[in-house]
């Protein structure tokens, strides 16, 4: 339900913007990206719907922050996909310190 479109006012209007600003090119550039720097992740299909659901359970964010560090030193130990949300959350985390560790300011991060 969280993903329904609102229907009618001023909701709707700013889903309408929110949705004319999404880049579908920039969606494949970060794909083709994601893909070669990790080369065991398959990519998902075309659409703004499939991109964040490959992102959504943090299982591609923990192995993208991995694939910058040198073999053997990856910050994120373990990486499970999964479909409960509190397992979902905690990968989505770990990938947050991870980054920030890396070096992206913590403002910079989603």
């Amino acid at each position: 339900m969280a993903n329904r479109e609102p229907s009618y006012g001023l909701s709707r209007v700013v889903q309408q913007k929110i949705e004319k600003q999404y880049d579908t090119d920039l969606e494949q550039i970060l794909i083709q990206w994601i893909t070669t720097q990790c080369r065991d992740v398959n990519p998902p299909q075309p659409g703004r719907d499939n991109f964040q659901n490959w992102l959504k359970d943090g299982t591609v964010l923990c192995k993208l922050i991995n694939s910058l560090y040198p073999e053997g030193q990856a910050p994120v130990k373990k990486i499970q996909a999964s479909t409960m949300a509190f397992k979902q959350m905690e990968q989505i985390s770990q990938f947050l310190k991870a980054a920030e560790s890396y070096g992206i300011k913590t403002t910079d991060i989603f």
